[in-house]
């Protein structure tokens, strides 16, 4: 593996074990993400989009879903040997994901700066004041007018 991929997800095969049997959402996914690469996954709807991006974040409800087969190295480690607290460490941190319905990930009540603003001060350990700056930062870095 180049020292350039970030992620490399290897025949990632992830099953939901249900009354009926055995439903594989994902089944041999492979693909590599280098560093200053963007990826976006698309597809048609059951297709595994969510369950991928689930998967790589270790966040598959266990029953019934499960990591049944391949490898997720993130900067060279596998994420499957992590434990839940180095994986909480992780998500939001080094990885995140942006889900295809905002409703269901932005709170309406609330401004998605303040939103952003909590993220940081849950994985970093910077004051309201710097996690104000760095909202703000990364709200001009996608083109938010007057962030």
């Amino acid at each position: 593996m180049s020292k350039d991929v970030i992620l490399d997800v290897n025949e990632l095969q992830t099953h939901f074990f249900v009354e009926k049997g055995v439903v594989k959402a994902v089944d041999g996914v492979s693909f590599q993400i280098k560093k200053g690469e963007t990826l976006g996954i698309v597809g048609e709807s059951g297709s595994g989009k969510s369950v991928t991006s689930t998967s790589i974040m270790r966040l598959i409800p266990d029953p019934p879903g499960k990591i049944v087969g391949g490898e997720m190295n993130f900067k060279g480690e596998n994420l499957l040997d992590k434990s839940e607290a180095e994986m909480r460490k992780i998500r939001g941190n080094e990885i995140s994901m942006i889900f295809q319905e905002p409703m269901t990930s932005l709170n309406p009540v609330y401004t998605v700066g303040n939103q952003i603003m909590e993220t940081i001060r849950l994985h970093q350990d910077v004051n309201k004041e710097e996690a104000l700056k760095r909202a703000v930062t990364m709200l001009e870095k996608v083109g938010i007018p007057s962030p």
